[in-house]
């Protein structure tokens, strides 16, 4: 394959941080890779080096000829007065720029110039170029194209900005945290989009689901150089683990040897000077080996939580609605100490509204919320980061306390507090506006765990957090002797920590699954399986039912379209899925076509997965 990107000697400093350090490595052609490391180790940083936003201090960054480049940044900005479909046309892209020039030629009526357009408007193939933005935002959930950029949320900034790189089909594609903001269903469809397309693709994720299906590579960014991985996100942790087990052997022998040559460095001085000069360099490079930590740097929590007592919180017929739009209809539950609950749902379903009803932010319209005499919630938000940008570090937790009570009657200073949570003795004095996203939402999930709650709410909590933090708090999680309720698009997340879920399904109807996430999907899965087998058995024309109760469908007439072409397309895959299994289990491929036929199968596998919960959902809504 042909080499697309090359870094070389690539070397860049934080202030008087050095974040990398004669960092080299390459990418080829088709390459799907994952960026990973802690946060503020330099990971948005090295992204913004390769998408050009910013020179490093030193190396290069050297790009095939003729490459075009998408770049999802963390905090994209639009021009607030811009509407939607129209923000898309204003880009550097050049697909984006052919089509505003031509536009702009055709409304001066600019025949010159129209036909020096219309080769490129071909090779680029900008024909469709609205249509195919269109779609991408429907599949987003953007659908109001007329609306200000101003008036969008967050989550829909970074939405619409995902659209934008996708659209110009880019040649190698950068994405820093695509998944954020997403909804399951939305995350399926790029897991699926990306693992289709041929661009190159390089993003930092902490989505290990995602990564582990879309990733072929990963690069490690750790003590300013970076470790290349040729494998998904389970090869990585395998040989990760043998990488730091390795050093930490060799670091282990340098110190052995260091003792003995320690002893031979001190002896006097006329005995040392007759020796050999390289010994006493060897020494020094051998006492540079033996002080390498073999431990690395962790977070482990341990934060006290309150005494939560047998009552816990109690919901009695709850219901909630704004205007025509149906949030909680009629739902009851009583919550016992130890449960952990995560919270599905689409966007809109009313999955927030549950929460400040349950939290007393917001009142039902009715029911009754019965909080016990212990409760103490720990809410950490997703659009709760309002942390002062002005202030340092150490002043956003002692507002709070100057100490903090741990388990087993211990307690802590803030400084101590902040070291325990990975925020060294230099960074105390940094304002809050100079950290990392994931910095920012590390200082603020301390400022919600050091009030000692015992009944913890996470909205969104992976957002933004590496992954080498978030394995630390799904480990505290699961130990937590209070109540845990998650919501959280993170499939990974919620099944490490969660044993039942609320799915939030519309239409105020609020179900309990006795289960993690991949239980939930296993049975829409077997859902799916047993109402095709039961449509392909009854397809005889229903003569006797009533006219009236044929209109009770809801499906329009280019859903109901799409599923007659889903049935279709199902058989198919299906059929070549057994063609495929049988030719793997024939034994007469040789290693090449093994190869090639089982990643086949692996695309159509996928591609069925995705018809068959589209036939459902369409089902479902014709039942």
């Amino acid at each position: 394959m042909a080499n697309i990107l090359s870094v070389e000697r690539l070397t860049h400093n934080w202030g008087d941080i050095r974040l990398f350090d004669n960092l080299t490595f390459g990418l080829e052609e088709g390459d799907k890779a994952a960026l990973i490391a802690r946060n503020g180790t330099g990971k948005t940083t090295l992204l913004n080096i390769l998408g050009e936003k910013f020179s490093p201090d030193g190396g290069s960054v050297t790009w095939r000829k003729g490459i075009v480049m998408g770049y999802l940044e963390q905090n994209p900005e639009f021009d607030p007065q811009l509407p939607v479909l129209e923000s898309l046309f204003h880009s550097d892209n050049e697909t984006a720029l052919i089509v505003q020039q031509y536009e702009k030629a055709i409304s001066k009526n600019n025949h010159n110039r129209l036909n020096e357009l219309l080769p490129r408007m071909e090779q680029l193939n900008a024909w469709d170029y609205e249509e195919r933005a269109k779609q991408i935002l429907s599949q987003l959930k953007i659908d109001n194209f007329d609306q200000p950029m101003g008036q969008l949320s967050g989550g829909q900034v970074k939405r619409v900005a995902l659209a934008k790189v996708l659209i110009t089909n880019p040649d190698f594609l950068i994405l820093d945290e695509p998944t954020n903001h997403l909804d399951l269903e939305m995350i399926e469809w790029l897991e699926d989009y990306l693992k289709r397309s041929r661009m190159t693709l390089l993003m930092v994720t902490h989505d290990r689901y995602f990564l582990d299906s879309v990733c072929n590579e990963i690069f490690e960014l750790q003590d300013q150089t970076i470790f290349q991985y040729k494998g998904n996100y389970a090869y990585y942790l395998e040989k990760r683990a043998e990488r730091v087990s390795q050093k930490n052997q060799e670091v282990e022998r340098a110190r052995n040897l260091l003792r003995k040559e320690q002893d031979w460095m001190n002896r006097q001085p006329q005995a040392r000077g007759t020796k050999a000069k390289y010994r006493i360099d060897a020494f020094y490079d051998l006492k540079k080996t033996a002080g390498q930590n073999t431990e690395e740097q962790g977070l482990e929590i341990n934060i006290k939580s309150s005494r939560l007592g047998k009552k816990v919180v109690n919901l009695h017929h709850i219901a909630k609605r704004f205007d025509d739009l149906e949030l909680i209809n009629d739902f009851s539950y009583k919550f016992v100490r130890g449960e952990k609950v995560g919270i599905i749902g689409k966007n809109g379903t009313g999955k927030s509204t549950f929460l400040n009803i349950l939290t007393g932010k917001l009142e039902p319209d009715s029911g009754e919320v019965e909080p016990g005499e212990t409760l103490v919630f720990g809410y950490y938000r997703q659009e709760g980061l309002n942390l002062d940008n002005s202030k340092r570090v150490l002043d956003i937790i002692t507002d709070i306390a100057d100490h903090i009570q741990l388990g087993k009657d211990q307690s802590m200073s803030a400084s101590q507090f902040l070291r325990y949570f990975m925020f060294p003795n230099e960074m105390h004095n940094v304002l809050v506006e100079k950290l990392s996203g994931g910095e920012k939402k590390r200082l603020y999930l301390m400022t919600v765990l050091m009030k000692n709650p015992n009944f913890l709410i996470l909205d969104e909590p992976t957002n933004d957090l590496d992954i080498l933090t978030l394995n630390i708090l799904e480990d505290y999680l699961q130990q937590f002797d209070g109540c845990v309720m998650v919501v959280s698009h993170d499939r990974y997340f919620l099944d490490k920590v969660t044993d039942h879920l609320f799915v939030f399904e519309g239409n105020g109807k609020i179900k309990d699954f006795p289960g993690n996430y991949t239980d939930y999907y296993t049975q829409k899965k077997q859902e799916i399986k047993e109402q095709r087998s039961s449509a392909s058995t009854s397809k005889e024309p229903k003569k006797n039912k009533p006219a009236r109760q044929q209109d009770k469908t809801r499906l329009t007439y280019k859903e109901k379209k799409e599923l007659e072409a889903l049935e279709a397309k199902i058989e198919e895959l299906e059929n070549k899925k057994s063609e495929m299994e049988e030719q793997l289990n024939s034994g007469k491929l040789n290693g090449e076509e093994l190869l090639q036929t089982s990643s086949a199968l692996g695309d159509i596998m996928s591609e069925l997965d995705e018809c068959e919960m589209r036939w459902l959902e369409l089902s479902e809504k014709e039942a």
